[in-house]
Parts: C-alpha cells; sequence; structure tokens
C-alpha cells in the first residue's frame, strides 16, 4: 500500500480538519497527502510516511520504524531476508527451536524471581528473534515454498 492510499483509510476514520488542528498544519496539505504523485520529481511537501520511509532508506536504520511501531503500542520485526523452499516440517522445528530457545532464556532469568534490565532486554531480543523466524515461515506459507524435502543423494 502506498502512504497516499494509507492516507486515504486514516481520513475514512479521522477527519482532515482534526488532524490539521492538531498538527499546526493546513487543511489542504492533509487532503494532499491523500492524493497519488504527480510525477517521481520529488519536489515539494512529502507526506511524513514518505518521509519516514525516505529517512529509513538513506540511514538503512529501522530505529525510526521502530519508534513509529511503539507510537502505536506495537514493535517492528524486520522481515526475514530471503524465504527459500524448504520442508514444512524443517520450518516448523525452527520455530519450536527458537520458541524453547526464548522460554529458556526466561527461565534462567527469572530463575532469581526478579529481572534486571539487561535480562529484560535479552528476553526482548529472543522474543523479536522467534517473532522474525516465525514471520518467515508465515511468508513462506504464503509464498507456497512448502514442497517436498531434497532428495537424499547416495
Amino acid at each position: 500500500m502506498q502512504s497516499h492510499e494509507v492516507m486515504k483509510e486514516v481520513l475514512k476514520q479521522t477527519s482532515a480538519k482534526q488532524i490539521a488542528a492538531g498538527m499546526g498544519l493546513s487543511l489542504s496539505l492533509i487532503y494532499k497527502w491523500a492524493e497519488p504523485p504527480v510525477d517521481d520529481s520529488g519536489s515539494g511537501t512529502g507526506s511524513p510516511l514518505d518521509r519516514i520511509g525516505q529517512l529509513i532508506r538513506i540511514t538503512g536504520d529501522a530505529r525510526p520504524a521502530q519508534w513509529v511501531c511503539e507510537q502505536a503500542d506495537g514493535f517492528y520485526i524486520r522481515n526475514p531476508l530471503n524465504t527459500p523452499p524448504t520442508a514444512v516440517i524443517l520450518a516448523t522445528n525452527d520455530i519450536v527451536q527458537e520458541f524453547a530457545d526464548m522460554l529458556a532464556t526466561i527461565a534462567k532469568a527469572s530463575a532469581d524471581n526478579t529481572i534486571t534490565k539487561d535480562e529484560a532486554r535479552i528476553i526482548r531480543r529472543r522474543w523479536e528473534e522467534l517473532k522474525s523466524v516465525t514471520e518467515g515461515f508465515v511468508k513462506a506459507a504464503e509464498g507456497g515454498n512448502f514442497g517436498a524435502p531434497p532428495a537424499l543423494k547416495a
């Protein structure tokens, strides 16, 4: 979905007038964000969504995306780089192993009946890894990448 399409959907739920007033911007600018770009020149005022995307592309840093997700009480999860064809059982085992690793991390951190900030960061990292592996599984399933495992060579 392109940024102007997202803005169109947002404007179905929240009035442009409310957004303009809340952001201290003109009503016409808010409506402009919901229109498709006229050309690819990059001139004019880009929408905040376009600018965040541009910032991420320029820096290669996903922290702005993480920050945006946190504003919506969520978390950013990077999609796996590739989802090579594999056997569904192997991919399922990967998820189970990641889940087991996360539970082991939680058990270790909570063994003394407290969890420190450092331990919480480690738990968060393991959780993010589990979500990423699971996302890879879902993307592979959606892409029809689960087939028979490769034949063993004799």
